[in-house]
């Protein structure tokens, strides 16, 4: 039987990324995830060293590829993107990746949108044990409960 079985936990994995991880680009309107297969309920944040979170609107997810509009045009600096999405087996999937923008106002300049909110203390890109990791963790245990209890449901209905 073991020499049958086929692994069932090959998760999505982010494939391409426009702005690309690591890159330094002109002010972008949007960030485009690119995934191995296709994903459900996205959730992108992308934020400046100053916590500020610089999204318009929801991500839109299509098959493999997710698409997050920009508040704005960014400022000079680095930007950090933290993303999470459904994979097709159900299993949330998170990651996070930095790039810089060069070419843009100056981080004074850049007038506040309605989609941008300061979070208190932050003066630091985000890091990997940052309050947003929390956050992350915090997501995907209730969109886990969300989706344990979803198949429990429809094996209880088709009793």
């Amino acid at each position: 039987m073991l020499c049958t079985a086929t692994p069932a936990d090959a998760h999505t994995t982010l494939k391409e990324a426009t702005p690309r991880p690591g890159s330094t680009v002109t002010p972008p309107s949007r960030v485009v995830l690119t995934y191995n297969d296709a994903v459900i309920l996205p959730q992108v944040v992308v934020t400046d060293t100053a916590g500020r979170r610089h999204e318009a609107g929801r991500p839109q997810a299509v098959d493999n590829k997710v698409t997050q509009q920009l508040g704005g045009p960014l400022a000079s600096g680095v930007y950090q993107v933290g993303w999470r999405v459904v994979a097709a087996d159900g299993h949330p999937v998170t990651g996070e990746y930095r790039f810089t923008v060069q070419g843009g106002p100056t981080a004074g300049a850049a007038a506040p949108t309605a989609t941008t909110s300061a979070r208190p203390g932050a003066a630091e890109p985000v890091s990997g044990s940052s309050a947003t990791t929390w956050w992350w963790v915090a997501l995907g245990a209730v969109l886990a409960a969300l989706v344990a209890g979803a198949i429990a449901l429809v094996r209880r209905r088709s009793d």
